[in-house]
C-alpha cells in the first residue's frame, strides 16, 4: 500500500476514534493499520471483503468494530462468524486485557485470521475453524458478539451452550424492527444502543440481550 495512503489511513482512525471518544493507545492503532494494510493485501487473491479501498475498509470496518467497545464488559469473548476478523480481531487489539476466541467455517478467512494473529504478535485469540452447531468445547463465555447474523433469534439459540451463567449476547445490526419479540423464551432484550459510526451512513446499532438463569432457554 503506498505511503500515501497508509498516511491517510492513520489520519482516519485516528479522527475516528476521538470522534466516539475511544481511548486508543499509539501502539494498538498502528497495529489496527497493519492489519488493514494485510487484509487489502489478502483481499486482492482471496476476496475476504467486498469492500477493496482501503480507505473505505477504516469506516466500514475498523471504526464500525470499536464502537461497539464503550459497552462491552472485561472477560472472555466470543466472536460467532468472525469472517476475516470482525470484530473480535479489531477488539482484540484495542483490549489486550481480555481474551477473544474467534470463529468461522471458512477456511479462507480463518487461514488469513490466523496469519493476521502471527504477524501482529496478538496474543489473546484464539481461532477456529468450525461450524458453530458442530463446535465442541468446555469453555463458556462472559459475553458472545456477532456481526454475522442476519436473524437475531437463531444466533441465541445456536450459541446459547457457550454462554456462561452470568453472560449477555451483544449482536451488531443495523435499526432492529420488532426484534424484541421475536426472542426466545427465557431471553430478555437489556438495551438496543444506536451507533454513530463516523464516515459510515448507514444505521448501525447493538442489541444487547441476556438469559435468565432461573428459566433456560428453550433451544
Amino acid at each position: 500500500m503506498p505511503e500515501l495512503a497508509q498516511s491517510r489511513i492513520a489520519g482516519e482512525l485516528q479522527q475516528g476514534i476521538a470522534q466516539m471518544g475511544i481511548a486508543l493507545g499509539e501502539e494498538a492503532q498502528e497495529k489496527l493499520q497493519s492489519y488493514l494494510t494485510l487484509l487489502h493485501k489478502w483481499n486482492r487473491t482471496y476476496n475476504l471483503t467486498a469492500i477493496r479501498d482501503p480507505q473505505q475498509m477504516v469506516s466500514h470496518h475498523l471504526l464500525d468494530s470499536l464502537a461497539v467497545l464503550p459497552h462491552l464488559w472485561e472477560g472472555r469473548w466470543l466472536d460467532v462468524g468472525c469472517g476475516a476478523g470482525l470484530p473480535g480481531l479489531v477488539l482484540a487489539v484495542a483490549k489486550p486485557e481480555w481474551q477473544f476466541t474467534l470463529l468461522d467455517s471458512s477456511s479462507k478467512k480463518i487461514g488469513f485470521v490466523r496469519q493476521a494473529v502471527i504477524e501482529l504478535d496478538i496474543q489473546n485469540v484464539s481461532v477456529y475453524c468450525e461450524r458453530l452447531e458442530e463446535w465442541r468445547t468446555t469453555e463458556k463465555f462472559d459475553g458472545i458478539i456477532s456481526r454475522a447474523f442476519s436473524e437475531l433469534g437463531k444466533f441465541l439459540r445456536s450459541s446459547s451452550k457457550f454462554l456462561a451463567p452470568d453472560g449477555r449476547w451483544v449482536a451488531m445490526k443495523g435499526i432492529p424492527l420488532q426484534e424484541g419479540v421475536m426472542l426466545p423464551e427465557g431471553c430478555k432484550l437489556e438495551r438496543v444502543v444506536p451507533l454513530r459510526i463516523p464516515g459510515l451512513s448507514a444505521a448501525r446499532s447493538l442489541v444487547i440481550v441476556s438469559c435468565s438463569p432461573s428459566q433456560p432457554l428453550n433451544i
